[in-house]
């Protein structure tokens, strides 16, 4: 305990991101430790699991110091650890989990497994000190897209998700066509902002009536046909317009899908969550829809949508506080579902 409240140290390594974070209470961040991997795996496109994985092994420890530190917080004082174990590279996952267990055993502490996407979610509470559930929830990452019905701290039912490509797997793709380089979201959410989104009609996919998943590897397939067909036609196509028009067609499914959901469901928010929660174009798009209908949109600082141990502190606070310690035998689970 510190000042009467619950300390909680939290580690997060299921990509390519180790990060380590102190917490009270579940909500006030004392320390909010990252330590990125991306410039390594630039040069490759993408994240190659070995070396993310060799990578955590090297830094965890000294990222878990570093928390400490910065919230000048003893191991003593701290109550209880949490940690990501699924899902994710199940390399990069156990090394997270493995130190999470021998801090766990040498402190006599107790451990508490976390869902990495529940994580993103509660990253919202950190932000907003009033954010209760019930609320709808959009998850949007790199490995997931979701609609997610939120009834309380720790109980949540996916209404929908991916069959293929998660929107952030699409953005990577889309970016590597365009030659934009890794990560792709950022990158094609800048330029898009000089494009036309109209100037491609890419195709919109909201699949069978009433479905609330998502498939995003065709528009992947039908800008790659349309850079093509252009070019052997003699023609040069706009990047940034291409762009414009593959995140117009992209988020126009998940705005409509996602405050569709909360409409028919009688939810007065939607709360947003994953890396690709901080593009700004969907930011806008849900607000627009948002004010609409009469719902109140909640979204994390860039910091908080990023894979971080802070989310990952504040989901592990209030699986505690319900009684859901982890055996030392908890095993990391890479394809976990929520």
């Amino acid at each position: 305990m510190k000042n009467g409240k619950t300390v909680t140290l939290a580690i997060e390594s299921s990509c390519d991101e180790t990060a380590a974070a102190v917490l009270l209470d579940g909500r006030e961040v004392l320390s909010n430790i990252i330590s990125s991997q991306i410039d390594i795996h630039k040069l490759y496109g993408g994240v190659v699991p070995e070396i993310a994985s060799r990578h955590h092994l090297t830094n965890v420890n000294t990222v878990v110091d570093q928390a400490l530190d910065a919230a000048k917080v003893t191991m003593d004082e701290v109550d209880l650890i949490g940690v990501t174990y699924g899902p994710g590279l199940v390399g990069a996952l156990l090394i997270g989990l493995a130190t999470a267990k021998a801090y766990a055993l040498a402190a006599e502490k107790p451990l508490v497994g976390v869902h990495h996407i529940q994580g993103h979610i509660c990253a919202n509470y950190i932000q907003h000190k009033d954010l209760k559930p019930p609320f709808m929830a959009l998850v949007i990452s790199g490995g997931h897209t979701n609609i997610v019905e939120v009834t309380d701290y720790n109980e949540c039912h996916v209404l929908g998700g991916t069959r293929d490509d998660a929107a952030g797997e699409a953005y990577d793709k889309v970016a590597r066509v365009l030659g934009l380089g890794y990560p792709g979201g950022p990158l094609i959410d800048k330029l898009a902002k000089e494009g036309n989104p109209h100037a491609v009609e890419f195709k919109r996919v909201f699949l069978e009536k009433g479905s609330l998943d998502f498939s995003f590897s065709g528009i992947k397939t039908g800008v790659l046909n349309y850079m093509n067909s252009e070019r052997q036609a003699g023609r040069e196509p706009n990047p940034a317009d291409v762009a414009a028009s593959f995140q117009a067609a992209v988020l126009d499914v998940i705005v409509a899908k996602t405050v569709g959901a909360a409409v028919d469901m009688n939810k007065d928010k939607i709360v947003l969550a994953g890396g690709v929660a901080s593009n700004s174009r969907l930011r806008e798009m849900l607000q627009t829809e948002c004010k609409k209908h009469g719902i109140a949109l909640y979204y994390p600082d860039p910091i908080l949508c990023t894979d971080n141990a802070a989310m990952i502190g504040c989901a592990a606070y209030y699986k505690y506080k319900a009684g859901g310690i982890s055996d030392l035998d908890l095993d990391a689970v890479p394809d976990l579902s929520l």
